[in-house]
């Protein structure tokens, strides 16, 4: 067999043979606590002025990452803070009550690829996160402008932290607390 005919079949089967791996399933997980709220009614209280305007920023920043769904919980200050996002992205929030964040991690893992926007709690943000494979988080109750990018493959998962938007107090300065630091 001529040598440039063997160099060329190798490189075929070379090919041919990345070509038939399977490819391994990848979802983006946009995690964030809902915006600010009103002090009133304590059951269930809108966004404030400032979390009106944390929603805004969160869809103006996320417009154009490739959102194909959004989850929020029963209550309205996830509601309202996915609300502009979901407007400019076209896509309708599911919701999953707070208190079923199996069933959040559950069809987030039955997903292949994607983008997914995660609105909820300051105690519900780092249980779902911790439950996708990520790392120990704590959000102070205080601290709205958390934005969490974890990205989830079939064997680990990594965690990007960041902050939008005006600033909110971290207690005692401490990032240690932040990211998994003993929780108060």
């Amino acid at each position: 067999m001529d040598s440039k005919l063997l160099r060329w079949s190798f490189l075929l089967v070379a090919v041919l043979s990345l070509v038939a791996l399977p490819a391994f399933a990848q979802v983006t997980v946009i995690l964030t606590r809902h915006a600010e709220k009103a002090a009133t009614p304590k059951d269930d209280p809108p966004l404030s002025a400032a979390g009106q305007k944390r929603a805004e920023m969160l869809a103006a920043m996320l417009a154009d990452s490739g959102v194909d769904a959004i989850y929020v919980t029963e209550l309205q200050r996830t509601q309202k803070t996915a609300a502009p996002l979901a407007e400019r992205v076209h896509v309708a929030p599911t919701v999953i009550p707070a208190n079923d964040t199996a069933q959040l991690m559950k069809t987030i893992r039955a997903r292949d690829n994607g983008v997914v926007v995660v609105v909820g709690h300051s105690n519900t943000v780092p249980e779902i996160i911790a439950g996708l494979g990520g790392p120990k988080v704590d959000i102070p109750d205080p601290q709205y402008d958390n934005l969490f990018v974890l990205t989830v493959g079939p064997s680990q998962s990594s965690l990007l932290r960041l902050h939008y938007g005006d600033s909110t107090p971290v207690p005692g300065g401490d990032m240690k607390n932040m990211m998994g630091g003993p929780q108060k």
